[in-house]
Order: structure tokens, then C-alpha cells, then sequence
């Protein structure tokens, strides 16, 4: 089915080409014609699906029908489309293909992208003469409208991008405010590859009767990506990476750990053996985060060791491997994550360095992916910890959820399992 059959103009069609989208991804066919309409949508599908693409063309052709409509009655500016994403990466990313898609349009659009970590003058300066579509972290945002900079009050479609993750605890008090200074009469739009069942039920409650759309990836769109999971004593598993860094030829490497300070760790070890790596957290300031991802995507530097933060919005072109090196928190989070590499037709490689006190936990993601994937060891760094002695307890406590989001080990477990692991000698 061609673009044009969607509803889109031929100056949008033209643009989606030119993006590179022959025809319509499957999300793309079901969203465009509905968003053109004014429908609600709750859509989920794969990364890499084009999902960006299904809202921001729409929403576009209805901006520049607005823009022809008010500089011909001298209307100043207003913002009619609010995109709230979770992350700075993910605004950036959002905006390059909002304007990537706009720059050949005949009406000039004004696409501003806002969020934190960088000083808020430079961006209060850019909204004075108004803006068409603001793309923006929930933080940022309320601080403009707290400054009067931007106000919200001619929005007439919220797209929350990666919804799930805006819908949950993290920031749920942040995204509420933001609604409470929209219109009550609005369009809403909630775009991820994941929903949780407790999430979905919140989305649902926000829409109004919307167009549900679950994209199920079709025979052959699956990413190409081969999942392995290795057995490792916790102290071995950066001296493992180290290894498979030096023996398995990967051009580059996506590193995802728990915590700050164990990017900042791992990423040090790394540059001592002589590899080039950085860390990437929510504690750098932004133009460092800039520098890192943009190095990382020039191939300047090799190994980027990131928090979840780097899970969504960041889009490397032929990444070849994502390494968990601490597993996620969740299932839906290990999706995230591995879907960074295998984009694009390429193939991909996902590799999840398990101890014993995280087989619990490993399971339950394969259970709830629906995976099997054989677990490896690699010669000379065979797990010495038996996942009986270290597990067993944590397992037991928490009824088998391995550790998912609000379900920890207790601290005498953390200790007993720390007293076990400071009598082995290191790896």
C-alpha cells in the first residue's frame, strides 16, 4: 500500500521516501489514517518499526495545514502538538526525524526540542516567536511553562513516546501536571514496544475510545538477533567482557549496567586494557552525553557502558552486540535494550552475562519472552559459585520473581550471599 492512500499529501509521501520508507511499515498503515482523523491510538510495536514515523507524518501534514491556514491571517505561533518523551536522547532523536521529515515541506515548520541538563535560557530565547510542535522531557517542559515561555493551552494532540515508561512511577507525577495544563478536549497518542499489563490498563484510562494497535512482528521482520547467555562468577564477568571484547571482533559494544557508578567502573577497567570505552549516565552533563553517543556512532570510541537510559532513544546504526552485564530490571526492559542492535535489516548479537545469584531472575526473563536460550560458559571463566547455594534463598523468598521491579532479596540474603562470594578468590 502506498503512502498516499493513508491520507498523506504528496509533499509528506515525498518526505517518507526520501526518509527512506519505501511503503508503509504495518504500524504506519494502521496509525496515519487515524491520526489524520483525530482518533486516539494506543499503539505498540517492535523497535524499529517505524513507530516515530507513524505519528510524527500525520501530525506534520496537520501542522502545515495550520501553518498555510494562519500566515494567511497573520496567526502568531501557537503549539498544537506536545511530544513528551522520557529521556534527552530520545528528544533529539524524535526531533531529527520531525525535521528530517519537514525540511523539504513548502511551509517552513518551527519543530522546537527542549529538555534538561542544559542551560534553559538558549531554549526560553527560542520559543519567543512561538513554536508549531514541541518535542520535550517532562521536567523541562513544566520549567518553560513555569517561566512562562511556553504555554499549553492550544495543544490539541499528546503524543507520549515510549508511554510505558511515562506512565510508570518514575514519572507519573510529572506527566500528571502536564496534563492538568492541557485541554481537556485533546488527542492523545501513546506510541511504545512495550506495555505492561498494569500500564496498559493506566494508558487505556487516559484515551478516549481509541484505535488499539498491536503490531505482531511478521515472519522475517523479526530483528535478527541472536541471543546468548553466559555463566560468570559475579567478580569475573569484567575480566569476561574484557575477553570477549579482545576475542570476538566486534567493531562495538553496548554495555548496559545497573548503576552510575558501575558505568563509571567498568568503563575505567576497559580503558586500562587498553579499550576504548565511556560511560554514559544520567549524572553527565548533556554535552558530554552528546559527545559520547556521537563518538560512539562515528566509531571514535568502541565501548559505551550506560545505564537503562541509553535502552530507548538511541539508534546506532550496524551496532553489531549489546551486552547486559548487569540484567535488567525487567523483561520489558531486556526488550528494550537488545533491540539497540539487529535495526534496519542488519544482524545483531545479544549477549547477558548471568551469575548464579541472577539464574532466578534470568529465567523469569526467558519465561516471560517466551525464550530458550542455551546457557554457555567460556574457558577460563567457568562460574565457581553454585547457583544452588547463592540462589536458592533469594528464589525461594520471592516466590520466583528473580528480582523483577519491587521484588529484592532481603538484606540477610544480600549478606550471605556477599559472605559467600568474599571467601572465592578473584577470577
Amino acid at each position: 500500500m502506498p503512502f498516499s492512500l493513508l491520507g498523506l499529501s504528496t509533499d509528506l509521501c515525498a518526505a517518507a521516501r526520501a526518509a527512506g520508507f519505501k511503503e508503509p511499515t504495518p504500524v504506519q498503515t494502521q496509525a496515519i489514517a487515524a491520526v489524520l482523523q483525530g482518533q486516539d491510538v494506543l499503539a505498540c510495536a517492535q523497535t524499529g518499526s517505524g513507530k516515530t514515523a507513524a505519528f510524527a507524518l500525520p501530525l506534520l501534514q496537520r501542522a502545515l495545514e495550520d501553518a498555510v491556514a494562519g500566515r494567511a491571517a497573520s496567526w502568531e505561533r501557537r503549539a498544537h502538538t506536545l511530544v513528551v518523551v522520557p529521556t534527552r536522547e530520545l528528544a533529539v532523536q524524535v526531533g531529527e526525524v520531525f525535521k528530517g521529515l519537514a525540511q523539504s515541506l513548502p511551509q517552513p515548520l518551527k519543530i522546537t526540542v527542549v529538555f534538561g541538563g542544559v542551560s534553559i535560557n538558549p531554549q526560553m530565547m527560542g520559543l519567543r516567536r512561538g513554536t508549531d510542535i514541541v518535542v520535550a522531557t517532562p521536567g523541562r517542559l513544566l520549567d518553560l511553562v513555569d517561566h512562562n515561555a511556553l504555554a499549553l493551552g492550544a495543544v490539541r494532540t499528546l503524543v507520549l513516546d515510549e508511554a510505558d515508561r511515562m506512565l510508570d512511577a518514575g514519572f507519573s507525577e510529572e506527566l500528571q501536571r502536564v496534563v492538568a495544563l492541557l485541554p481537556q478536549k485533546r488527542q492523545n497518542l501513546f506510541f511504545s514496544a512495550t506495555f505492561a499489563p498494569a500500564v496498559n490498563a493506566l494508558a487505556q484510562s487516559l484515551l478516549n475510545t481509541p484505535l488499539c494497535i498491536d503490531v505482531l512482528p511478521k515472519p522475517g521482520s523479526v530483528p535478527d538477533i541472536t541471543q546468548r547467555a553466559i555463566a560468570v562468577d559475579p567478580r569475573a564477568r569484567t575480566q569476561l567482557l574484557r575477553h570477549l571484547l579482545q576475542h570476538s571482533g566486534w567493531s562495538r559494544a553496548l554495555v548496559f549496567v545497573a548503576t552510575k557508578y558501575s558505568a563509571e567502573i567498568v568503563a575505567d577497567k576497559l580503558r586500562k586494557a587498553g579499550i576504548d570505552a565511556e560511560p554514559l549516565h544520567g549524572q553527565l552533563s548533556q554535552g558530554k552525553r552528546t559527545q559520547v553517543l556521537d563518538d560512539f556512532k562515528a566509531s571514535r570510541i568502541r565501548v559505551v557502558v550506560a545505564t537503562d537510559l541509553a535502552a530507548r532513544g538511541i539508534d546506532v546504526v550496524q551496532l553489531p552486540v549489546v551486552v547486559n552485564y548487569d540484567l535488567p530490571r525487567s523483561a520489558d526492559d531486556y526488550t528494550h535494550r537488545i533491540g539497540r542492535t539487529g535495526r534496519s535489516g542488519e544482524a545483531g548479537l545479544a549477549v547477558s552475562l548471568v551469575s548464579a545469584d541472577t539464574q532466578a531472575h534470568w529465567r523469569l526473563i526467558e519465561k516471560r519472552q517466551g525464550l530458550a536460550v542455551p546457557m554457555e560458559t567460556v574457558e577460563g571463566f567457568e562460574p565457581t559459585l553454585n547457583a544452588n547455594v547463592t540462589a536458592t534463598t533469594t528464589a525461594t523468598d520471592m516466590s520466583g520473581n528473580g528480582g523483577v521491579k519491587g521484588k529484592r532479596p532481603s538484606k540477610k540474603d544480600k549478606l550471605r550471599a556477599a559472605a559467600h562470594a568474599a571467601a572465592l578468590p578473584h577470577a
